[in-house]
């Protein structure tokens, strides 16, 4: 029997999994996560709306005026986290993420990380195009 910590989380626990793993990953480059975040999974699609994710840096830019300059840092962080949110959804999922977006809204503080997946059935065990797949990129 497998132990828990080899298998993948099946159902909302993949939902659960994806949302710590953003905000455990946030954390890690902005020096703290999100207080609340949530996963929706549908079909191919995974959003993760989080909120209160400024620092305390941030909200004082953003008192001072400076909205536009704490917008950017959150893109540049973005971009720069991009590669281990995608690496850590494509893990839970054992699916590719073709897609990753990031937005950000100051008043309220929310953020949304989207992750839009290759479908199911996209490619075969061996790599190669499913020929379902093959037919529609015709």
């Amino acid at each position: 029997m497998a132990s828990t910590t080899d298998e993948r989380p099946t159902g909302g626990s993949v939902a659960a999994a994806i949302s710590n793993a953003v905000v455990r990953i946030m954390s890690e480059y902005t020096g703290r996560g999100p207080t609340k975040a949530r996963a929706s999974i549908r079909d191919d699609l995974i959003v993760v709306l989080m909120q209160d994710t400024m620092t305390k840096g941030e909200r004082s830019l953003y008192a001072a005026g400076d909205g536009d300059l704490v917008l950017q840092t959150r893109a540049r962080y973005q971009h720069t986290m991009s590669q281990d949110l995608v690496a850590a959804v494509e893990m839970l999922t054992e699916r590719k993420v073709i897609a990753f977006m990031s937005a950000n809204h100051l008043d309220p503080d929310m953020a949304a990380e989207t992750f839009v997946l290759e479908p199911a059935g996209a490619t075969g065990e061996d790599g190669t195009e499913s020929p379902e797949q093959s037919d529609r990129s015709r």
